[in-house]
């Protein structure tokens, strides 16, 4: 009974870090990515920019809203910019 315990705990965790991890947007070298401020600069043009940041997954993603106000999470791919993962309240 034990055992089975274990196993469904390491189960439910694998799941849950699975599900909590954001998007690979690359595998290219970052001397290959648009710099980070510029970039922010360009995308603070059309969303208000609460948290810019650098994922594990090698994106830029931030948090804000966009031109109607609603909430948005967007992973961007840093070398061409397309946006690879959005949700919008």
């Amino acid at each position: 009974m034990r055992k089975t315990v274990y196993l469904f705990a390491i189960a439910g965790l694998t799941l849950t870090s699975q599900a909590w991890a954001g998007p690979q947007c690359t595998t290219e070298p970052k001397t290959k990515w648009q710099d980070a401020k510029a970039f922010e600069a360009e995308l603070a043009k059309t969303y208000s920019i609460k948290k810019f940041k650098t994922t594990s997954g090698h994106c830029y993603e931030i948090y804000g809203r966009d031109q109607q106000g609603k909430k948005v999470e967007i992973y961007f791919n840093p070398v061409d910019g397309k946006i690879v993962k959005q949700e919008r309240e």
